[in-house]
């Protein structure tokens, strides 16, 4: 017995996602870590710590943010800032596609098929052709074997592993303690958790060790202070060449529902096949 189930709540919608590239994996971990809105005590007040990624040049991160820092040209403290170090691409972490697939040989390519779905207008336009050509009218209740179906394939990705490292900055060891703290207690036991962007998930795992650099100890005449790293290993991957890509990262195909062979019948004298001779004078046969 068939459930009489009610779908208007749950319609059916299409979402583009964008390809994944270094950059995605790059600002779905610096995404994670503003979120985070660590903030600390400072001479001032309850103050959030900056973030900033460390390869921005100096004049861009003067002009988008001021408050960076000083008078001299300084960095004010506390900040964290995100540096990736280094990207890995291993056999043993390639992902669930493992086999080298070859792509379509044509100019768009495409290789893993992601989704595959009637097209109603294309599939319409047969059904129509031949039912005014059999029926003499449009919409005429028949079996439709001209089904027209939309594949949608992509590139397979690459899966990789990028090493980043941040770095908490201060000039008091309780602004490191305040800081760093987030970072402990947010992924919860296991030094595990995932970041997103942009529709891509990726996975991240934190090194146990933290890093604690500082001068307190040194009796030299440099500004005191205090220093902590933090490591990042993220699995992620990114799909195509970015914009080093001639073929596109979405291909859309359409199957073909019949193959025609033209032959001009005015020069053979032949009589289509739909056609009927009564007499002299044709007629449509079903």
């Amino acid at each position: 017995m068939p459930l009489d189930i009610d779908t208007s709540g749950y319609p059916l919608s299409e979402e583009t996602i964008s390809p994944s590239t270094i950059e995605t994996i790059d600002g779905a971990l610096t995404d994670y870590v503003k979120d985070l809105k660590v903030f600390c005590n400072t001479h001032e007040s309850w103050k959030r710590v900056p973030v900033i990624w460390t390869s921005a040049e100096r004049s861009f991160q003067l002009k988008d943010n001021k408050d960076l820092r000083d008078n001299n040209g300084s960095l004010i403290k506390p900040i964290i800032t995100i540096e990736r170090t280094g990207i890995t691409k291993e056999l043993s972490k390639k992902g669930s596609v493992y086999a080298p697939i070859p792509a379509v040989g044509d100019e768009k390519g495409g290789v893993l098929t992601i989704a595959r779905k009637i097209s109603q207008a294309e599939t319409t336009k047969f059904a129509n052709a031949d039912s005014k050509r059999l029926r003499k009218q449009d919409n005429s209740k028949r079996v439709n074997n001209k089904v027209v179906y939309e594949t949608i394939t992509m590139p397979i990705p690459i899966y990789l592993e990028a090493g980043y490292t941040l770095t908490i900055k201060s000039e008091y060891q309780q602004q490191i303690n305040e800081a760093i703290t987030p970072f402990m207690t947010t992924p919860g036991g296991p030094n595990y958790f995932n970041v997103h962007k942009d529709g891509h998930s990726f996975e991240v795992f934190i090194d146990s060790n933290y890093e604690l650099n500082n001068n307190a100890a040194s009796l030299n005449e440099d500004a005191r202070g205090y220093e902590t790293q933090i490591s990042f290993r993220v699995r992620g991957y990114i799909i195509g060449g970015d914009k080093n890509e001639e073929r596109p990262k979405i291909i859309r195909r359409e199957n073909a529902v019949e193959v025609k062979l033209p032959r001009e019948h005015v020069i053979f004298g032949d009589i289509p096949e739909h056609l009927h001779i009564s007499g002299n004078v044709p007629f449509y046969r079903e």
